[in-house]
Formats: C-alpha cells, structure tokens, sequence
C-alpha cells in the first residue's frame, strides 16, 4: 500500500497544523481523528473533509480507539502536554510511527519513559521542534562548530512573548456540553470544571505543562545545546515567578532566568510573558557570544557581528541571512521518509529527551527556589529529595 494512514489525537491546536502539512503530501491519508471536545472534532473532520475531498473515516472522543485501528501506520500526538506520554507509549506498543508535538514529556521520568518505548518497540519518533528540519538552523551550526567565532563563553537563548497576557482568575463551572472532561484530565488530578486551564491555556498551569519554559524552551535550548555539543548540565540555578502579573490565574513564572552551568561557559535563559522586544530587537532567539564574533540566528535568520577591539573588526561580519520558512513542511516530509527507510528522525526521541529534560531543569529549580545538582547517569538530584520527587511529575 503506497499510502500512509495517519491519525490525529488532540486537534485543537498545533495538532491539527500538523495534519495539515502531513497531509500536503498525496501519500498520506487522514484515517481518524480523536479529541475530547465534540464541537472541535466535528469542526476538524469538516475542514479536513475540504481539503482531501474526502470524509474521515474514523471519529473518536476515546484516543484507545484510535490507537486500536490497524488502518493506521501514524499517530500525530497533539494533546496538552500531560498526555504526551501515555499516548505515545501506548501507540509505539500497538506498533505505529509517532509524531509526538514538543515538548516530549511533562517531566525527566516521563521522557525517559517515552526514549525506553521507542527504542523498545522499535519505532520511529520525531518531535514537533521542527527547527530540525529548517536549512538555516544547520547552516548556522555549521558556522559555530568551524570555531570561526573563537572560543565562546556565554549562549543567551531568549523568549519575549507579547501573546502571553494576563490570565484573569475565572470562577469554576459546569463542564460545557460535548466535552469528556474526565478523558481531558487524564493522568492529571481532579479538578472542578475550569475555563482557564483548558485547551490554549492549559500551558500556564503545572498540572498540564511547564509554561513559557517548555513551550518555546525546547525550540531554542535545543541550539544552544547542539551548538556548544553539550549535554545537560550538572548544576542549574533559575530565578523568576509573577512579576507582570501577580494575581492572576497563571501558576507558572511569566518571568524567569536561568543559569546553566558548565566547566567552560555557560547557556542563559531569560523569558518574559507579555513583552515583544529581546535582545537584538528580536522577539526570541539565541547569541553564540564568541571572543571574536557573536551569532544571532532566530527562526527568520542569522548573522555574525564582528567583535570591533581597538578600532579593528576581529573577523568579518556575516550579513543576515534568510532563511527558507519551511521547517514544518521539511519535518513532515523527514518523518514521511524516515517511515520508509527506519533511520533516525531529525528529531528523534532522544533529542526531544534531551531539551525537554534542560526546560524541566530551570522549572525545577525555580519551583524550589534553590541552585540545583542534576546527576543524568541516576536520574535524581544530588541530595535534594524535594527537586527529585518534582523530577518524576509536575
């Protein structure tokens, strides 16, 4: 059969953007959709139905279901964050290809959980951070591993969010008509019914997700990390919590800073929720700061300013160079090809470990107000019982 089947759980939000560029490629067919919400799976398999011509087979209120259907080869997990791992391991056990949105896991232990079921099951995983799969990205790792910006001491990765409001506190309520709000709550306590942890905004609340941090963490920490051919550090201190919005519904910092400490330099990190303007007039990115040069490299682009010393530019300047916009589309096709040949995604599970795994490290630290001792080889922190138990689950 020279179609792929695919199927989509959780179609609110980047899950179904996902679908859509699958589904740009004529090998692939949407087989099933599942989302706990009647009124966005029927308006999903609507639109769905517009752009293939044809009506989804399969519509599902139950995930299991769909993880169930053997005329599906690809599970697209596009759920809130709490779901990644249940789902992901559950479709690698039923023996399907995964693309599982960032980030991995909603803690350490979930995303060693899910790096164990991938390789176990044998499957391919890639990780929505579809950077991976964007030209300029690797064009622009290639410049810093040539050691062209001289030895680089500091990466500033950065995150200014000016669609990142203040969450008013809402009452709680009954559970709107067509929503199966036990399946959304998953793995997650026991809550009332409450409009402000569902669906978008579910990411700003510790139960579900990791804020600001995870959500756009993983795409920038994923460089800083690549560029400097690091793993996660063993020391972290991160400092932040409600200082633009102090009473309202948000529970997780929409102000943080952390510190990641290595032998030789160190990786920063600095976000703020409802502020547009970073460093380089730049809404989010990184800068490699080299001794002598620093690149600035975003999802628009990168460029190299010269280090000027005594009047006198120590290399020369690398104009701004635009990228292509095509990371999703590039991601999907990668992941179509890699379905066919079994070789590792741009990136595979491990790699979406790896990063998930450095944005939990500051969340933790900040959570316990301390400088923190990650040991990788035994999953815990060093003498700190309270950092570990937080390690496990949110």
């Amino acid at each position: 059969n020279d179609k792929i089947g695919v199927g989509l759980i959780g179609c609110n939000g980047m899950g179904f953007e996902d679908l859509k560029a699958f589904l740009r490629n004529p090998e692939v067919e949407c087989i099933a959709l599942s989302d706990i919400d009647e009124n966005v799976l029927n308006n999903r398999a609507a639109e769905t139905e517009k752009i293939t011509g044809k009506k989804v087979k399969h519509l599902y209120k139950d995930w299991r279901k769909l993880i169930d259907n053997k005329d599906i080869d690809l599970v697209i997990v596009g759920t809130p964050d709490h779901w990644h791992c249940l789902q992901m391991v559950s479709a690698c056990q039923a023996g399907k290809d995964v693309y599982c949105e960032k980030p991995l896991g909603n803690s350490i232990e979930e995303c060693n959980i899910m790096v164990r079921a991938a390789q176990k099951y044998n499957r391919v995983v890639q990780v929505g951070q579809w950077q991976r799969s964007d030209p300029h990205w690797q064009d622009a790792m290639q410049f810093v591993h040539s050691g062209q910006l001289g030895k680089i001491r500091t990466v500033r990765v950065f995150s200014y969010q000016g669609w990142c409001p203040s969450i008013p506190v809402k009452p709680d309520e009954a559970v709107p008509a067509g929503v199966d709000y036990d399946m959304w709550l998953g793995p997650a306590p026991k809550r009332p019914f409450n409009r402000n942890r569902f669906h978008f905004t579910f990411r700003w609340f510790w139960d579900y997700a990791g804020g600001l941090m995870t959500d756009w963490g993983v795409h920038l920490l994923d460089y800083a990390l690549e560029g400097m051919n690091a793993g996660l550090p063993t020391r972290v201190f991160s400092g932040g919590g409600k200082f633009a919005y102090p009473d309202d519904a948000m529970e997780t910092p929409d102000t943080l800073m952390a510190t990641y400490a290595y032998d030789d330099f160190n990786i920063i990190w600095d976000h703020a929720c409802g502020i547009n303007h970073g460093l380089y007039n730049r809404k989010e990115g990184l800068a490699f700061y080299g001794e002598n040069g620093t690149m600035v490299l975003d999802r628009a682009g990168w460029e190299v300013i010269p280090v000027v010393s005594e009047n006198v530019a120590r290399m020369e300047a690398v104009p701004f160079k635009k990228g292509e916009g095509k990371g999703l589309y590039n991601h999907v096709g990668n992941m179509l090809s890699c379905i066919k040949s079994r070789e590792l995604p741009n990136a595979d599970v491990a790699i979406g470990a790896r990063v998930a795994k450095m944005a939990h490290l500051a969340n933790i630290s900040c959570r316990v107000q301390r400088e923190v001792h990650w040991d990788d080889k035994n999953n815990l922190f060093v003498g700190d019982n309270e950092a570990t138990a937080l390690s496990k689950a949110y």
